[in-house]
């Protein structure tokens, strides 16, 4: 799933390639992808981008008085192209979801693989007007989240350090992959319970967020939209790498497996060496 550093990373490119260009049709060519009815998406015809904006993972291109608003979800992209066909595609052939097309020609793609189908797209007159947009929690690389905002977050809540980190509506913009990676840098286990950190472990903790999503950010920048999955991917020290070496320390990465996703960590750095339990089966590792 696209996260914080890969929705910046293309929010930045598209707000090289489309802002000050005029949208000439946008086509739903999936029945699931559009979220919304009203305002209709041929209102954005004839209507120039003036900002590409980031809420947490979705991305918000703004054209006139209105807001397109895309969540990737888990398994969506959005690819350039600066020409389409001349011949439209057919609807419900392939992964193609949506396709914006601007009025020089190029434009750019969404499409999702896999057959549960989470991409999601809405057009609004205010970001807002989207629930989970208004649900979000403050981004955490914003200059005003500072580390006492973290902690008083992290004061609320009563739950493991992962769940706190992935929840949108406690921090925008961090899943599954960067809560591993944070956790790593930050030496935590993923279960540990946020009632247990004390204040240098908030310290601790925010920092290691701040520095692996601003390093990752960094990494990305730059990069054209097709590159930005494999450059996630490679730069993960333990997140998908179950079996492999740490890098920091050698012991083997290990999984925790759960029935929609999994985790991985290094015994070594996170848990005094100690396994985590399988959460389906047994008693979590605090």
């Amino acid at each position: 799933m696209p996260e914080l550093p890969e929705v910046e990373a293309l929010r930045e490119f598209l707000d090289d390639h489309l802002v000050g260009k005029e949208i000439a049709r946008v086509l739903p060519l999936a029945i699931s992808v559009l979220k919304t009815y009203e305002p209709p998406l041929g209102a954005l015809e004839g209507t120039t981008v003036t900002s590409v904006a980031r809420h947490g993972k979705f991305l918000d291109i703004a054209a006139g008085p209105l807001h397109l608003l895309i969540h990737l979800a888990r398994a969506g992209w959005l690819q350039w192209k600066d020409g389409f066909p001349t011949t439209p595609p057919r609807p419900g052939k392939g992964p193609l979801a949506l396709r914006t097309v601007l009025t020089g020609g190029d434009g750019f793609d969404l499409t999702e693989m896999g057959t549960t189908k989470r991409l999601a797209v809405h057009l609004v007159h205010d970001p807002a007007d989207v629930p989970a947009v208004a649900r979000l929690g403050p981004d955490p690389l914003a200059d005003s989240f500072d580390r006492d905002a973290f902690a008083r977050l992290l004061g609320g809540q009563r739950r493991q350090v992962k769940g706190a980190l992935r929840d949108q509506s406690l921090i925008a913009g961090i899943g599954n992959a960067y809560s591993d990676e944070i956790l790593h840098v930050a030496k935590m286990s993923p279960f540990k319970l946020t009632t247990s950190l004390g204040d240098d472990d908030v310290t601790h903790l925010y920092t290691a967020m701040r520095t692996t999503l601003r390093e990752a950010v960094d990494r990305s920048r730059g990069l054209a939209a097709g590159r930005l999955k494999a450059e996630k991917k490679s730069s993960m020290r333990v997140h998908g790498r179950a079996g492999q070496p740490c890098p920091v320390c050698g012991d083997t990465v290990l999984e925790v497996s759960f029935s929609d996703s999994a985790l991985q960590y290094c015994p070594t750095c996170q848990t005094g060496g100690r396994p985590l339990a399988d959460r389906r089966l047994s008693r979590l590792l605090k």
